[in-house]
């Protein structure tokens, strides 16, 4: 299945929902959000949104700094 994923054309080769997703892509980052077709989804409901082709999914990470 085809994803625009942060503005890039991507091949999902087995993923059906954004949890599914985050396994596929192999993100590490202990807390990162993600939009599907520009809605924010909580974290909670990652396992039960569904994703389809041509989807444009948004993944953003945390990070820590400051001055």
């Amino acid at each position: 299945m085809k994803l625009i994923i942060n503005g890039e054309d991507r091949e999902i080769l087995k993923s059906q929902n954004l949890e599914d997703l985050a396994r596929e892509l192999d993100i590490q980052a202990p807390h990162f959000a993600m939009a599907l077709n520009k809605q924010v989804i909580p974290k909670s409901r990652h396992a039960t949104t569904q994703i389809q082709e041509n989807d444009q999914v948004e993944i953003v990470h945390a990070v820590g700094g400051g001055v």
